[in-house]
């Protein structure tokens, strides 16, 4: 690789890097104030939701939060469970004694797990869709400082959210298991 190529590719590390939110410290040849474009990772996309609901003072901010988990037509889980069906069907199509098995316990986690877990929180996405309630440990905070503060960017005038202890788990239903 020349010097010119080498010198190129490490300006352009720094730049995707800082694009990302490093800190990066380099030699002066390679800085650079290029920030390329990138684009959300998948699990980026996904962890979206967890802070939406992080952040949500409503249950409707929630369950509309839930909905792109929970939706049948293109929901996450129904998309988990359409890559657990083709990665089966990939498995039965491979001649190692072992691929069948494997295909039939990607499409049992799919059929089984995967749709108790989808069943659950759709329930609890549409029962919080019907609740209608602010959240009496969380307000939407408006960044704003009183104008008495010094140093307007360090405090923000909301309070704290209470702290609470976690539930305990819903009981174990009774009954045979499958």
């Amino acid at each position: 690789m020349s010097e010119r190529d080498e010198e190129r590719l490490a300006t352009g590390a720094v730049a995707r890097l800082r694009a990302r939110g490093y800190q990066v410290g380099c030699d002066g040849d390679f800085d650079t104030d290029d920030r390329p474009s990138i684009y959300p990772t998948l699990g980026s996309a996904v962890r979206n939701l967890t802070d939406r609901i992080n952040d949500a003072t409503t249950t409707a901010e929630v369950a509309e939060a839930l909905t792109g988990l929970t939706a049948t037509h293109d929901g996450i889980l129904a998309i988990v469970a359409d890559i657990l069906n083709a990665t089966a069907d990939f498995h039965d199509g491979l001649d190692e004694p072992g691929d069948p098995h494997i295909a039939r316990r990607l499409r049992y986690l799919a059929d089984e797990h995967l749709r108790t877990i989808r069943t659950d929180l759709a329930d609890t996405r549409n029962a919080l869709a019907d609740r209608h309630a602010q959240h009496p440990g969380r307000s939407t905070c408006s960044q704003e400082v009183p104008a008495t503060e010094r140093e307007r960017s360090a405090v923000c005038a909301c309070p704290p959210p209470p702290r609470a202890l976690p539930a305990p788990p819903p009981p174990v239903a009774a009954g045979l298991r499958r």
